[in-house]
């Protein structure tokens, strides 16, 4: 292969890679658009375990916003996520459609199953923040709510519309990318990096990262610590057992 050939397949790679960045992003801004007009519809959604949490309190609960940019930017970011979690899949088609062709087929079989188990791995945890984690976080934190009768004046939530979808999103980001952990170690393994024996033997110091990263990823109260650290502690499990098939595979196939 000469040098000219080289660069000529050079160049073919860095406009395939530019076409479908492309893509990419045009379908992106066409979501992010449509998500847009369904914003407050989507924002209701994330609301509504906010909502259950406080129905049978008998106080008239409300959102606030003290900028009056602050709805139209919330909506905005709402329109973003929305249009980056339904457009996932395409990107990460597309990804796979740049590098396929460099990958042998024993190859293209290893990875495709992560390709697979990543968004549903993300959205498992998402579904969990949003059913269990966050409507047990909510009436943690509406448990400081007072009266006034110790306090000499009332404390009551009066949630802001932009901090709450900060919260939200915050909670599904730290489930849905610490969900990734079975992903991450199998590929390790498959390259060698660590294997199960290694991953049992750090089994102990392992308990104690996952809880100090459940303590940064997560605000600070037991319920969403605890709620984060229990499911990684039972994916480190599912990921040793991961890693052995994958090595006992090995083994035959040498």
């Amino acid at each position: 292969m000469t040098k000219n050939d080289k660069e000529d397949g050079f160049i073919s790679h860095l406009t395939e890679l530019r076409s479908r960045l492309i893509h990419s992003l045009i379908v992106l801004f066409a979501f992010f658009i449509i998500g847009y007009f369904f914003a407050e519809y989507i924002y209701g959604f994330l609301v509504n375990p906010y909502a259950e949490a406080v129905k049978d309190d008998n106080l008239e609960r409300r959102l606030i916003f003290t900028a009056l940019q602050e709805t139209f930017l919330t909506y905005l970011k709402v329109a973003f996520f929305a249009s980056f979690f339904v457009t996932s899949p395409f990107i990460l088609i597309q990804i796979w459609k740049f590098i396929a062709p460099g990958l042998y087929d024993h190859e293209k079989s290893a990875i495709m199953p992560y390709l697979v188990l990543t968004p549903i791995l993300f959205f498992l945890g998402g579904a969990l923040v949003y059913y269990l984690v966050l409507p047990l976080a909510i009436k943690f934190f509406l448990s400081f709510e007072s009266s006034g009768l110790v306090t000499n004046l009332p404390i009551q939530l009066e949630a802001k519309v932009n901090e709450y979808l900060s919260l939200v999103m915050k909670l599904i980001f730290a489930f849905g990318l610490s969900f990734q952990l079975p992903v991450a170690l199998s590929l390790l393994a498959r390259i060698g990096v660590v294997d199960s024996k290694s991953l049992r033997k750090r089994r102990k110091y392992v308990v104690v990262i996952i809880f100090a990263a459940a303590a940064i990823l997560t605000p600070p109260d037991p319920i969403t610590q605890i709620g984060l650290a229990i499911p990684l502690l039972i994916l480190y499990e599912l990921s040793i057992f991961s890693v052995n098939i994958i090595e006992k595979k090995a083994k035959n196939n040498a």
